[in-house]
């Protein structure tokens, strides 16, 4: 054995001497994948599942922005105002712009989105979320009688 090998196994007898290896996460269980096929993207996988990142960043730009597109009507859905909306979708044109300038990836057809026909559908659907105003429990013009206006503190005049 090299000095140098002699070395580090004398580290880990000392760190098994003070206890630094015991109950260690995953301790007595077995390793996961084990009798799993050979794949070689085992890392990435791993690494999306662990950091609990989107798959969606392993698609191909056009494609990414596809789905981008699709999910227009959820994400404007919350937002408070028609300008922010419209501005929502200014910024995705604006990436669907930058992508059609310069293509890559594979041939897949983005065009970019009506901002118009957004904000009419999150309009409608704005209507249809709020329910119609109450009736006023004391209406105000209907208990008038017509006719000439009456000051409440002035008596009226015997005549």
């Amino acid at each position: 054995m090299s000095r140098w090998e002699a070395g580090v196994e004398a580290q880990i007898r000392a760190a098994q001497e003070r206890g630094e290896f015991d109950n260690l996460p995953g301790a007595g269980k077995p390793i996961p994948g084990r009798n799993m096929p050979y794949d070689e993207s085992w890392w990435i996988k791993s690494f999306l599942q662990r950091e609990k990142l989107p798959t969606d960043l392993l698609l191909p730009t056009p494609l990414q922005l596809r789905r981008k597109i699709e999910r227009v009507p959820e994400e404007v859905r919350d937002l408070p105002s028609e300008e922010a909306v419209r501005a929502y979708c200014a910024l995705l044109n604006q990436e669907i712009v930058a992508f059609l300038r310069a293509p890559t990836g594979p041939k897949v057809v983005v065009r970019p989105v009506d901002a118009d026909a957004v904000v009419d559908r999150w309009r409608d659907e704005r209507r249809a979320a709020t329910p119609p105003p109450a009736p006023d429990a004391t209406p105000l013009a209907a208990d008038r009688t017509p006719g000439r206006f009456r000051w409440p503190w002035r008596r009226r005049r015997a005549a």
